[in-house]
């Protein structure tokens, strides 16, 4: 995995960093948080055993908000044979800007037999906002990933209709150097992406889910157990043993049910572990 370069952020001309490195290891039994480095406004306070061998942690951003020019840095290592859930207590908000972008670069390597889920609460986008989201993912050949991502344009409920708002999101996943998922997705508020039905046919909230290695048939399973949600546009699709799940709807709370449903379907038979949620989802 190459390491995000911190020289680099260094050298950026506004905003604040916020830098965190995490490094999970089996243990007599189960996963522990064996490194744990920080810098500036990102960290994790501590982590949760609640089903013994999968360690559970909550990455906090105690600033609430992702001001132009600021940077989010989160690389996260997995060694062999170790399993984490990593999840956040509240949404990420990206404030409007006449600066500099804000960028948020996440990186994430995961060894043999290793299982990583990345399920963080959604990421609100305001008006004017200029964001870069960059996520990547190192997977070994038997290791194993569950992942999603939950983007609200703008705060519609409190007249926030995304104007001037500006966000690109890339995501690159990879096994053993390989190219499995590479995808970019351009949100500019008055392009044609955002209102057209081959769009996002005006709906304000985009939500995808990815996990791998998918067994056959999953993904018609998945497709029966979730029905035809009301109010919301859903399509799952199969890339190789990859499981991408996309749904667009009016908010973010539909949205996130959906995937957590969605997640608990699938996680045994992806991860190996069964069902068990985080204990912030429903505090």
């Amino acid at each position: 995995m190459a390491p995000i370069n911190l020289a680099d952020a260094r050298t950026a001309d506004a905003g604040w960093l916020g830098h965190l490195e995490l490094g999970y290891e089996p243990r007599d039994g189960r996963t522990i948080l064996a490194r744990r480095r920080h810098q500036g406004p990102l960290l994790v306070q501590r982590s949760f055993h609640p089903e013994g061998p999968v360690c559970h942690s909550y990455v906090i951003h105690p600033p609430g908000g992702v001001a132009g020019g600021d940077r989010l840095q989160l690389e996260v290592k997995l060694a062999a044979d170790s399993a984490a859930l990593l999840t956040t207590p509240a949404a990420a908000k990206f404030y409007r800007t006449d600066l500099a972008d804000a960028h948020q670069d996440q990186v994430f390597a995961v060894a043999s037999d290793a299982s990583l889920e990345f399920l963080p609460m959604e990421t609100i986008l305001h008006g004017q906002s200029r964001v870069r989201l960059h996520n990547r993912f190192h997977l070994a050949r038997s290791a194993r990933l569950c992942t999603w991502d939950i983007l609200c344009l703008g705060r519609p409920a409190h007249g926030d209709h995304y104007e001037r708002g500006d966000c690109t999101q890339d995501l690159w996943i990879e096994r053993d150097g390989e190219a499995l998922l590479h995808e970019r997705l351009n949100l500019q508020h008055g392009d044609p992406l955002l209102t057209r039905p081959w769009g996002l046919d005006g709906h304000p909230v985009v939500g995808n889910l990815v996990a791998t290695p998918a067994p056959d048939g999953i993904d018609q399973a998945l497709r029966d157990h979730l029905g035809v949600p009301e109010s919301l546009r859903l399509g799952i699709s199969r890339i190789g043993d990859v499981l991408v799940l996309r749904c667009l709807g009016p908010g973010a709370e539909i949205v996130r049910t959906l995937l957590q449903r969605a997640w608990r379907f699938l996680r045994e038979p992806v991860t190996g572990h069964a069902p068990c949620s985080p204990r912030i989802w429903t505090t």
